[in-house]
């Protein structure tokens, strides 16, 4: 009999950021291994449209797909603060479930589970959110106010709703926990204390097989989503200092889903007063493929970033990568001389690496050696024993049981 697996995501939209994959690449692993694949979503997603944007085959006739998200209003604003209502739909599915896995952080299934961790802002967790953002410690009421809330939650309605919170999760040895990155793990250990984990890196399956594509020399690539988070004008920022100071006519261009928003048209606006910077549209697969390989350079910006595909993907496309001194994405690079603290630290890095061809080569040579561990290849092979792993618990449970 083919073991049943529950996965649990929150919804697949029109465009792709690299939280999507991990879904996608363990349902076609898992549907390659037999097992059938009940799909827990928030909401009502195209599947089939985004297996064929991102590349990854999946059977459709062999996916089950439930929504667990209220459909009543009302309710949908209540499990939006606590999610009672998605829990209760999960532990009913998880009954019927022989592995139980969350792509979302962590999430009570009832049972014990394999909870990946994702976006750090989303845990749930005010008092970790606040932590995570840097954000002032509360005082007076505000203080007052937070304990009240959590003493509430945690004492009260938690227990009488049957949920766990993540840091009960977290504290319990039977849940297998996942952090995306070193970074990720020691931010949530400083806060949550020790707890088991095993770090995994999410997908990095974009590939680039050898192509014509000519690259620009002076040329900065940036993709991804256009959203404040990413710090655009940051490295907007960056590149303005280094053509400023090197004199020469870098070109900054951006690629990602410009949805109608105030960020979105000041990013506009600033590309028509300075012709330097192109806003390209979002681009996927061979245009994907084509944009990357026609830069030199990329500049990330986000310093809180958990992991960053999208640097994995600079580097695999050849581009020389300058990354903020934390946060995923430094990991990712893993190379002090591309590393910076201040825009004008990354300007000066742009400006070496323009001027002193010697350097520049030596940069571009270690980044395509350390791209080799972000290979598919490489990743599918480390899904693959990810895979065996939790599978095996399972045939060390059933041989028991016989």
């Amino acid at each position: 009999m083919p073991y049943r697996i529950l996965i649990h995501f929150t919804e697949f939209g029109s465009s792709l950021g690299g939280s999507e994959y991990l879904p996608l690449l363990f349902i076609a692993e898992l549907q390659r291994r037999g097992c059938e694949i009940t799909l827990a979503l928030n909401w009502k997603s195209n599947i089939e449209h985004v297996s064929q944007l991102s590349e990854i085959p999946i059977d459709m006739a062999r996916l089950k797909v439930v929504l667990i998200k209220p459909k009543n209003k009302f309710l949908c604003k209540l499990d939006a603060i606590l999610p009672f209502y998605r829990t209760w739909n999960l532990k009913k599915l998880a009954k019927q479930a022989d592995v139980c896995i969350s792509t979302v952080n962590m999430f009570d299934f009832g049972k014990p589970a394999h909870h990946f961790v994702f976006l750090m802002r989303h845990f749930g967790d005010n008092a970790f959110y606040d932590y995570f953002m840097h954000h002032e410690p509360k005082k007076g009421l505000q203080l007052f106010r937070q304990k009240v809330r959590t003493w509430l939650a945690e004492k009260i309605l938690r227990p009488l709703l049957g949920m766990r919170s993540t840091r009960k999760i977290l504290a319990d040895p039977r849940e297998h926990i996942y952090p995306n990155s070193q970074y990720v793990e020691e931010t949530m250990r400083s806060f949550y204390g020790p707890f088991t984990s095993t770090v995994f890196y999410p997908p990095t399956t974009f590939d680039f097989p050898p192509s014509n594509v000519e690259r620009d020399e002076l040329s900065v690539v940036c993709v991804g989503r256009v959203i404040p988070e990413k710090r655009i004008l940051d490295i907007i920022d960056i590149v303005e200092r280094a053509r400023s100071v090197s004199g020469r006519d870098l070109i900054l261009r951006i690629a990602g889903q410009l949805d109608s928003n105030s960020y979105v048209e000041n990013l506009k606006q600033m590309s028509s007063e300075k012709p330097w910077i192109q806003l390209v549209g979002p681009v996927y697969n061979q245009n994907k493929r084509d944009f990357l390989l026609s830069g030199t350079y990329a500049v990330h910006a986000r310093r809180d970033e958990e992991f960053g595909i999208a640097v994995a993907e600079y580097l695999k496309s050849g581009n020389i990568t300058i990354v903020p001194d934390e946060g995923g994405s430094r990991e990712v690079v893993d190379n002090p001389d591309l590393t910076y603290h201040t825009n004008e630290e990354a300007a000066r890095i742009l400006c070496r690496l323009l001027d002193d061809p010697a350097f520049r080569d030596i940069q571009r040579r270690r980044g395509m050696e350390r791209a080799k561990y972000f290979s598919q290849e490489a990743y599918l092979e480390r899904q693959g024993k990810l895979m065996d792993g939790i599978l095996s618990l399972l045939d060390e449970k059933h041989s028991n049981e016989n």
